[in-house]
């Protein structure tokens, strides 16, 4: 029987202060294409995958599919320019450590990939403790599918009963029930906490410096 036990986390949000980001650059991407979208569901929906939230925002009424490249291309482009400047969470990379010193193993599960990624996990400023990363290009279905959450649990070498997922949106916490590991949220991407709890968080932090300071008595004690 496995020892080990896994710590997976999302990163938009999670550890690095970018949802926001998103919603504005997703909003002006939408506009150049001539949508309209209010920014409040553009929030509910920063987590997915670009193509599901495409299909989460617009539906299938009055779009025309011939526009999603371009939406989605637009988006990178515009969020590309905050590449150099993404701002880390407060204690993200020393909750990774601190995690890493107890020996869990710190792997990443994200809907970013290439370039983003690379961008994100600068700022988190801590790839000597993380083993791997599952990204969009990793997986066939982004999150709530439990994809991103059992290829980063693999990569980690455990089942999911060892495997801890934190995360900040309700597709986090939907895809980690999937995969049948602990979900635990944070509130530091904006979503609310009843909702967070609703798709079924365990236990809810306010941002990643709460979750450390809760390390000897929260989730990760539990799992010892």
């Amino acid at each position: 029987m496995t020892t080990k036990r896994a710590a997976i986390f999302d990163v938009d949000g999670t550890l690095v202060d970018t949802n926001h980001l998103h919603v504005v650059t997703w909003w002006e991407a939408f506009r150049q294409a001539g949508h309209q979208v209010p920014m409040r569901e553009i929030h509910r929906a920063v987590g997915l995958s670009g193509g599901d939230l495409l299909d989460h925002i617009l539906g299938d009424d009055d779009r025309d599919y011939d526009d999603d490249k371009q939406i989605v291309a637009a988006h990178h482009t515009l969020y590309a320019t905050y590449f150099e400047r993404l701002p880390a969470l407060d204690a993200a990379g020393d909750l990774l450590r601190a995690l890493a010193g107890r020996g869990w193993t710190i792997v990443l599960a994200t809907s970013a990939s290439g370039a983003e990624l690379a961008a994100l996990r600068r700022a988190v400023d801590a790839d000597d403790v993380i083993l791997g990363a599952a990204s969009a290009d990793d997986v066939a279905d982004g999150k709530p599918a439990p994809d991103p959450v059992r290829q980063a649990r693999e990569l980690a070498g455990v089942p999911s009963e060892r495997a801890v997922f934190v995360g900040d949106t309700v597709w986090d916490m939907k895809a980690a029930v999937r995969d049948g590991v602990l979900p635990v949220a944070v509130l530091s991407g904006g979503i609310p906490r009843v909702d967070l709890e609703a798709a079924g968080a365990h236990a809810v932090y306010r941002d990643p410096a709460d979750l450390l300071a809760h390390l000897d008595s929260g989730v990760f004690a539990d799992k010892e």
